[in-house]
Parts: structure tokens; C-alpha cells; sequence
């Protein structure tokens, strides 16, 4: 059983993996593209913009549709379609095109999300939920930093073309292992009436919950997408590989994800952790004014660390909390409100940081923790 148990979990993991690394495959490459495009910096950014509005819209249709499809269906569908627009990436001649084909990204991307989480939670007891929604959580972590790390690295050897030629190779393979899953014997599926959606909000704890992950994946996404252009400010070396490799305090992320367990128990609960994991977030912002890059690669550790301890905890306890009822639009609201966060991060904050300077930018952000953590105080679980 173990054993076979390893067998269907791995294609489920190499997509969660694949499918982050498709997401953030771009950001390292964001001053390389802007050159070869001749673009400005806000317009570079919009490549990871315009892939996140999608991600905080089309979840809750997903969310919806999972109420009554298996989400295998959707995920062998939505993967091979994934890797074509991988491929249409790597042979675009014009930016337009880029942003185009990343639009179609972001509409493909909470398909997998959605159908990835809610198929796990709809395989885990109760007791095995949290460790299980850690594994998901560690491999979307490794996917966003191999996304980041290895389209830098091939980048930087062989052209940033080839980066997404050899993401589209991955996701053809994640497919066809896909295709050897069958769905699951038994599952029922009930279409839930258009005003589930609400009911899921109105539900005590559910928005306070969302509206912290809105404010984590905000700040996160905004020193994501902006960092590479910090370390062009204060680096005549930073190139595509050095920029990569600046994301590799998404290791961190999964060691804190992979604890999660250990330190809800530790800290007093589910809601404590969270909480404690935004207040640090925002004091680790701190040290992200140094000017030396070498503390700003160990600071990204820390906030790596955070930033995932509160994420794996949060996606844990909505479906805690959802039961067996609606967890398929439980986790699309997840999706939607985290990279609805995402969206405005990744092109809002950027604005401050143009016109009043890089500590501008982090002052914002820490304010914003300190919003995400008052509305995690209202949540009234148990501790």
C-alpha cells in the first residue's frame, strides 16, 4: 500500500512542481528580457502581472467546476496544453506575444492549482490532511525555485529560449505520467447552487483567513518580482544565473513547510502560528534595506521560511475547516484571494519603489503584514 500509495502521489508532485515552475520560470529573466525587448521595467514586470489577474480570478470557476468534475480530468487537459504555451513562449518574436502567451498561462495555472489541492485533500484523512497539504505546499516550493534557478542557469548558458523548451519537455513527461492515474473509485459529486460561493465567505473565520493570505502573497510577490531589479541597482554582476540563484531561500521554504507540523504544535495551534509567521515576515523586511548583497541573500532565507510556514498552515486549515462540503471552491477561494494578493504585488508596490526608493517599497510591505495579522485576529478557532 505505501508503495502504491508513492506510485500515484509522484505524477501529482512533479506537476505541482512543474506547474510553479512554469508560473515563475520568467522572473530571473525580467532585466534580460527588457533589454532584448526594449521595454521599460514596469512593462517587464507585467509578465508576471498578467499572469497573476487570472490566478485571482479563474479559481473560482475551477473551484466551481470541481464541485462536479474530477479534478484528473481537468489536470490532464490543462497540462499538455501548458506545455504548448511553454513551447510558443520560447519562439515569440515580439513582447506583446510574451504577454499574450502569459495570459493564456495564468488562465491554465489555477486549473492545476485548484484540481491539485482539492484532489489531495479529497485523498487524505482528517489525521494525514496537514502533513499532506505540506507535501503539496513543499512541492510548490521547490517548483518556484527550480523554476527561477534553472530557466537563470540555462539562461545564462545557452540562451533564455531554451529555458522554456526545457520546461515544455517536463510538462510533456508530468502528462503522459498523468495519464497512467485512473480516477478515484466511488467519488460523488454534487453541483452546488450559485450562491455557494457566498455561503463558503459568510462561513465564521473563512474571510479573515483569506484576507491574511491575501496580504502574505502581496508582500511576497512584490520582493519576488522586484529583488532582481534591487540587485541590478546594487550589483554590476547581477546576471540571469546570479539573479536565480538569489531565490534559493525558497529551500528554507521547505524545511518550514515540511515542519509545519512541529511548529503548530509548538507555537499553540494552527491560528498562532499564522499569526506569528506574519509578524516576522514583516520584521524580517527589515534587513532587506541592507545594501550588501550577501545579507540579502541570507535575509531572502528567512522570509522564505515565513512566508511558507504561514501558507502551508493556512491551506491546511481551510480544509480543516471546510469538512467534506465545497472543498473544491474552499481551495479555489484559497487560490483566488493568494494570488489576487499576488497580482496587485507584483506591479503596485513597484510604483512606490520608481518614485520614493527601494525602503519606501519595504516600509509599505511591512504595513501591509501588520494588516494581514489584525485580520488573522479575528479568527476564533480553538489554540
Amino acid at each position: 500500500m505505501p508503495q502504491r500509495r508513492y506510485l500515484e502521489l509522484f505524477p501529482i508532485i512533479l506537476t505541482s512542481v512543474l506547474a510553479l515552475s512554469a508560473l515563475y520560470a520568467p522572473q530571473p529573466l525580467l532585466p534580460a528580457l527588457q533589454l532584448e525587448f526594449g521595454v521599460s521595467r514596469k512593462a517587464a514586470a507585467a509578465l508576471t502581472t498578467v499572469t497573476f489577474i487570472p490566478l485571482a480570478l479563474a479559481p473560482l470557476v475551477y473551484g466551481y467546476l470541481l464541485e462536479t468534475v474530477s479534478p484528473l480530468r481537468i489536470l490532464k487537459l490543462a497540462v499538455p496544453l501548458l506545455a504548448v504555451s511553454a513551447l510558443l513562449f520560447a519562439v515569440a518574436t515580439s513582447y506583446p506575444q510574451l504577454l499574450a502567451i502569459r495570459l493564456f498561462q495564468g488562465l491554465l495555472i489555477p486549473a492545476l492549482l485548484t484540481s491539485l489541492m482539492t484532489w489531495l485533500s479529497a485523498r487524505s484523512s482528517a489525521e494525514s490532511l496537514q502533513r499532506t497539504m505540506a507535501l503539496y505546499i513543499a512541492a510548490t516550493i521547490f517548483g518556484g525555485f527550480t523554476g527561477r534557478a534553472t530557466s537563470g542557469l540555462i539562461a545564462n548558458l545557452f540562451g533564455w529560449r531554451f529555458s522554456f523548451v526545457a520546461l515544455a519537455l517536463s510538462l510533456f513527461i508530468a502528462f503522459a505520467l498523468l495519464l497512467r492515474l485512473k480516477p478515484t473509485n466511488g467519488t460523488r459529486f454534487v453541483r452546488p447552487h450559485p450562491q455557494a460561493i457566498l455561503e463558503v465567505l459568510r462561513k465564521p473565520n473563512f474571510l479573515p483567513l483569506y484576507l491574511g493570505v491575501f496580504c502574505l502573497f502581496l508582500v511576497f510577490s512584490a520582493v519576488m518580482n522586484f529583488i532582481p531589479f534591487r540587485l541590478t541597482e546594487l550589483s554590476d554582476q547581477a546576471d540571469s544565473m546570479r539573479i536565480g540563484l538569489m531565490y534559493s531561500g525558497y529551500m528554507m521554504g521547505i524545511v518550514t513547510s515540511l515542519g509545519a507540523p512541529w511548529f503548530i504544535r509548538h507555537l499553540g495551534g494552527e491560528v498562532r502560528t499564522i499569526r506569528v509567521g506574519l509578524l516576522s515576515l514583516g520584521g524580517i523586511l527589515a534587513t532587506l534595506a541592507t545594501p550588501w548583497v550577501g545579507v540579502l541573500f541570507a535575509a531572502m532565507f528567512l522570509l522564505c521560511g515565513a512566508m511558507f510556514l504561514v501558507h502551508t498552515t493556512a491551506s491546511g486549515l481551510a480544509n480543516q475547516m471546510a469538512g467534506n462540503q465545497h472543498r473544491g471552491l474552499t481551495n479555489g477561494l484559497y487560490v483566488s484571494f493568494y494570488y489576487a494578493g499576488g497580482s496587485i504585488g507584483s506591479f503596485a508596490p513597484g510604483i512606490l519603489y520608481q518614485q520614493f526608493g527601494w525602503n519606501a517599497f519595504l516600509l509599505a510591505l511591512a504595513i501591509i503584514c501588520v494588516i494581514g495579522y489584525g485580520c488573522c485576529r479575528r479568527i476564533s478557532l480553538p489554540m
